[in-house]
């Protein structure tokens, strides 16, 4: 026990000493916390960062507008700590660009703005015991989209979907990859050609024409794409498990385990893939950061998530159009989101190779 504590401390040692390792972890960190609080942390706390302005569509980043905030006439239902944290709040209030107001006595005078010149005057009702009206003012830190909506609420959101989709996309590639490449490398003979054949033909299959056959099977949606891409990346997996059981299986300590009558599955559960840990850890980062390329692609042809869940390659596919005009920001945002995730998982999983002295 206090040899592996060594081995682990030693481990994390050297992962800290890796300047690209550690700010792959930062940024993944940062990436689950803003996942995790991503309605509270979004300006736009409404499901799906979704709220709709279309006076103000197309703005650049900066962008700062008043509104006139005029409570709805039916009852928002309140709504839990819980379900606020995991699909945000409907808003109470509907949100009227405004280019200036002014109160005369018990009435507010404001400019509704119909476009960036054109504007027309309307007036409400507003004593001091009126709650239905509020003026606000908000920053678009990134701007807004065609349709009025908030691109950094939308980024913000949007990461949870990027790191489901890796998430899922680990977890069934590793449970396939594992439990085929274990059987393949340890029983070998009969078992091994046959798995062999299959990998051999997943493998023949280019990786995005097999997630557009399982997805258009699966149907468009936001499980079913992830389900799409865990199903073709496990063949990475299973051939790496593979090799690592072969040469594992020959050691000394495995033909003790054979001869002391321990179980197939105990030998392989308990001896073989705790010790094969390290190259399966590297190629779940990689895995990782694959999937995200993948979904985003996905998003942007059309097949993968769907409006108004917003996803980053949806958001350029949504947004791409204003990279050679006024706003290239908005396709542009998205865009660098994703090249720094990827970024950060591939710099963890070369942290993780050099610290496990993984040789692949």
């Amino acid at each position: 026990m206090k040899e592996y504590t060594s081995i682990q401390s030693d481990t994390w040692r050297r992962l800290k000493k890796n300047r690209g390792a550690v700010f792959g972890m930062v940024i993944i960190v940062l990436s689950l916390v803003t996942a995790l609080l991503a309605y509270f942390l979004a300006p736009d706390h409404s499901p799906y960062a979704n709220r709709m302005v279309l006076e103000i569509g197309g703005r650049k980043p900066g962008y700062k507008q008043s509104f006139l905030l005029i409570k709805k006439q039916q009852e928002v239902i309140r709504t839990s700590f819980l379900q606020r944290l995991f699909s945000g709040r409907d808003d109470r209030y509907d949100w009227m660009p405004i280019s200036s107001w002014k109160q005369q006595g018990d009435s507010l005078i404001v400019r509704k703005l119909i476009d960036e010149t054109i504007s027309e005057r309307q007036s409400f009702l507003n004593t001091p015991k009126n709650k239905n009206l509020r003026i606000r003012t908000r920053t678009f830190w990134f701007g807004t989209d065609r349709y009025g909506r908030d691109i950094l609420s939308r980024l913000i959101i949007g990461v949870r979907v990027s790191l489901a989709v890796g998430l899922i996309t680990v977890i069934l590639s590793l449970s396939i990859g594992i439990f085929l490449g274990g059987l393949a490398g340890y029983y070998g003979g009969k078992t091994d050609q046959l798995i062999m054949w299959l990998l051999n033909v997943i493998w023949s299959i280019p990786t995005l024409l097999l997630v557009f056959a399982l997805t258009l099977l699966l149907g468009k949606g936001f499980w079913q794409v992830f389900i799409a891409i865990g199903l073709t990346m496990w063949v990475n997996v299973a051939r790496l498990v593979r090799g690592q059981v072969l040469a594992v299986k020959q050691l000394e300590y495995i033909e003790a385990a054979r001869a002391l009558g321990y179980s197939d599955s105990r030998i392989i559960i308990r001896h073989i893939l705790p010790n094969i840990l390290g190259p399966v850890m590297v190629i779940a980062a990689a895995n990782f950061a694959s999937a995200i390329v993948i979904e985003a692609g996905l998003s942007f042809l059309g097949i993968g998530v769907q409006p108004p869940q917003p996803s980053w390659g949806l958001m350029i596919k949504e947004n791409y159009n204003f990279i050679i005009t006024h706003n290239p920001m908005l396709a542009l945002a998205p865009g660098i989101a994703i090249m720094l995730l990827v970024l950060a998982f591939n710099l963890l999983g070369n942290g993780l190779r050099d610290a496990l002295n993984v040789k692949v």
